[in-house]
């Protein structure tokens, strides 16, 4: 293609040459030829080389119809080709432009895509960054949640815990007539000596114990929510209100071997058993009831023949536990003789896991001294009668009352401890 659009251009150049004189009249070389296609004949030409490097073309041609010079580009069909082809060559030319021009457009669009593609890939990594981080930081926030989610599950336990104890409180309150408050302090109105002064008790919201209970009006026996004025602590009691005139919180009790006595320390402490039947009221709630006045202990006694004998003690109160619940008792009367108040009293309290021998030796809680001649806390034999040697004992470890049979291998059928006001006295029903 190149070559054809030189030799078209040489054509053109060939007849745009200017045609002029020779200067000075001097005469150059000239070459003539006849120009023609095929029968046509359009003339002659002749060309004469000038010194200045130009060409001097001179043309003869035949004149047309009507006399008028003919045009000598259309004289042969080879130069009518030409220019033909030679525009031919400039529209194709103009059309290459045109697609080049396309061409480096779309070019341009390419690289714009390619750059938008890049910065879309940039950000898709800075957004994969991002969202990579944000995962870490989901995670970190769910395990805090998690954490959180333990937490609450605690509380809500303990909440529900709490619940249920301040459901049994309510519960115990409900049952304690004419009390609506769990906590009772003293009032400022009363003295220490009045507020001690069980005649006075029933003025208070909350009975302190089963007599000022009995002073309430109440002459049922059963079990009921009294608040110690010292402990200031609800505590559910079993109130005798049939013997000897009632009044009595029963502090122990013995009846069927049901339950266990082999407790320790901490058990005797807070209390163990079942109020209905076998229990041990606890050494902190016998030491805030008879630390808020001066308390009477019956203890009634029944062997296996049936036969009942009881022991009265006109004083009676139990020492804190830094005190090891030490024992105060004397004034004794009743239908049996003393095996307690004589020999216990000024005793602290021992259970076997102190490494009190004798506590060990009898399996269970009571206020020993080397060891006992009455201890209502052993070990329940049915029958009343036992041995050491049938039993591979180290001692006596019964439910115990030395006097009533000499023996400190005989165990009781029942035994009951209770505790009432010195100054109580029964008042008849309206």
């Amino acid at each position: 293609m190149a070559l054809l659009l030189l030799n078209g251009l040489m054509v053109l150049a060939l007849w745009r040459t200017v045609l002029v004189l020779g200067e000075n009249g001097t005469d150059l070389p000239e070459s003539t030829q006849r120009i023609g296609s095929g029968l046509m004949q359009c003339g002659e030409y002749s060309n004469q080389a000038m010194p200045n490097g130009k060409c001097r073309l001179t043309a003869t041609l035949p004149q047309l119809e009507e006399h008028r010079c003919p045009d000598m580009f259309r004289c042969t069909d080879e130069v009518s080709y030409w220019l033909h082809e030679n525009e031919e060559r400039k529209q194709q030319m103009l059309d290459l432009k045109e697609t080049i021009s396309e061409l480096q457009e779309e070019l341009r669009n390419h690289r714009h895509r390619i750059k938008v593609l890049e910065l879309q890939s940039e950000e898709k990594n800075g957004l994969n960054s991002s969202l990579e981080h944000r995962f870490h930081v989901l995670e970190q926030h769910y395990a805090e949640a998690n954490t959180l989610l333990h937490i609450h599950g605690s509380l809500i336990y303990d909440m529900q815990s709490q619940i249920r104890n301040l459901s049994v409180l309510v519960e115990k309150v409900r049952r304690n007539p004419g009390c609506m408050i769990n906590i009772v302090r003293t009032s400022p109105l009363i003295s220490d000596q009045e507020a001690l002064h069980p005649e006075v008790q029933h003025v208070r919201n909350c009975p302190i114990d089963c007599a000022s209970l009995y002073y309430n009006g109440v002459r049922r026996p059963g079990i009921f929510t009294v608040v110690p004025s010292l402990g200031q602590m609800p505590v559910e009691v079993y109130c005798d209100m049939d013997t000897d005139g009632g009044g009595w919180t029963v502090i122990q009790r013995r009846q069927d071997g049901s339950v266990n006595f082999n407790r320790n320390w901490k058990e005797y402490k807070d209390g163990f058993g079942d109020l209905h039947t076998e229990f041990w009221l606890g050494n902190d709630h016998i030491h805030d009831l008879t630390s808020q006045g001066d308390y009477t202990l019956r203890i009634d006694l029944e062997d296996w023949n049936g036969k009942h004998k009881h022991a009265l003690y006109e004083s009676f109160s139990v020492d804190g536990e830094d005190s090891h619940y030490r024992l105060h008792v004397n004034g004794f009367s009743g239908t049996v003789e003393d095996s307690f108040g004589w020999y216990h009293n000024k005793q602290g309290f021992s259970t076997p896991d102190t490494g009190n021998i004798c506590a060990e030796i009898s399996h269970g809680g009571w206020w020993y001294h080397q060891c006992f001649f009455a201890n209502l806390n052993g070990v329940y034999y049915k029958g009343g009668r036992y041995s050491a040697k049938g039993k591979n004992l180290l001692g006596p470890d019964g439910i115990v009352w030395y006097t009533w049979k000499d023996s400190d291998y005989y165990s009781l059928k029942k035994v009951s401890m209770m505790i009432r006001p010195r100054t109580f006295r029964p008042r008849l029903s309206p």
